[in-house]
């Protein structure tokens, strides 16, 4: 029929993504992701309510400022490192809003370091800098973040193979089955080429969808660059999973 999709066009839509797409699951020069994946094949099983309902975020659960992972730590100064304003828009697999989804964001700081015990990196710590934040999408799926530019950091016992400048983040869409852990890397970034997670993902177009991509510098509350970053839950168009 005119203006409808037909059946064709239904399964294509909905169809599996294409597991090229998708990073391999196990990095022989990551170790953590031998221990955070399973070792046997998956078992299907028909979802019920519990999996294709919710989750329903409050609102009221954040705290202001969540977002703004550069403001000053216990009123000091603010974090140190580039100022830089991220945004984007969270969308299900036909273009359409995903609203009130909770983004989760966490990152390395300024110097490549967390802030995290088991990060034995000899980078120093900044105090002004916490590096996890989060925020909800409003009606039109949208996020805004505030934070610092990660800086790039060796990964242990991997032979100084040092991973790009990149943010870690955790989002559901409309079900508990619709969530991802995905990673974001910088546009230009010479180290980009040589990551072994990122180039984990075999097609090229997948890779791109995981780098995000120069917006208008923002003014206020004072200068900072500007990066624009979308993600798509489920379908063919998928934002790629990437180990936390």
């Amino acid at each position: 029929m005119s203006g409808s999709a037909s059946e064709a066009d239904l399964r294509i839509r909905f169809e599996r993504y294409d597991d090229r797409t998708q990073p391999a699951r196990i990095l022989p020069r990551y170790r953590a992701t031998q221990r955070r994946n399973p070792a046997a094949a998956p078992l299907d099983f028909a979802p019920g309510l519990g999996e294709i309902a919710g989750p329903v975020f409050d609102p009221d659960l954040l705290r202001p400022g969540e977002n703004d992972l550069a403001a000053a730590a216990g009123g000091g100064r603010r974090a140190l490192g580039q100022l830089i304003h991220l945004s984007g828009r969270v969308l299900d697999e036909d273009g359409r809003p995903v609203r009130r989804s909770l983004v989760e964001l966490w990152q390395a700081n300024g110097a490549g370091r967390y802030r995290h015990d088991a990060d034995e990196n000899s980078a120093p710590l900044d105090p002004d800098f916490i590096g996890v934040g989060r925020t909800m999408t409003d009606d039109e799926g949208r996020y805004v973040f505030r934070t610092i530019k990660p800086g790039a950091y060796p990964v242990p016992d991997s032979g100084n193979w040092w991973r790009p400048p990149h943010l870690h983040f955790s989002l559901f869409g409309t079900s508990w089955m619709s969530r991802l852990v995905t990673q974001m890397f910088f546009p230009g970034e010479p180290l980009n080429a040589h990551d072994h997670i990122l180039n984990a993902v075999p097609d090229a177009a997948a890779r791109e969808r995981l780098v995000c991509r120069v917006a208008e510098n923002p003014l206020l509350p004072e200068p900072a660059l500007g990066f624009a970053f979308d993600i798509v839950l489920r379908g063919r168009a998928e934002t790629p999973w990437i180990p936390g």
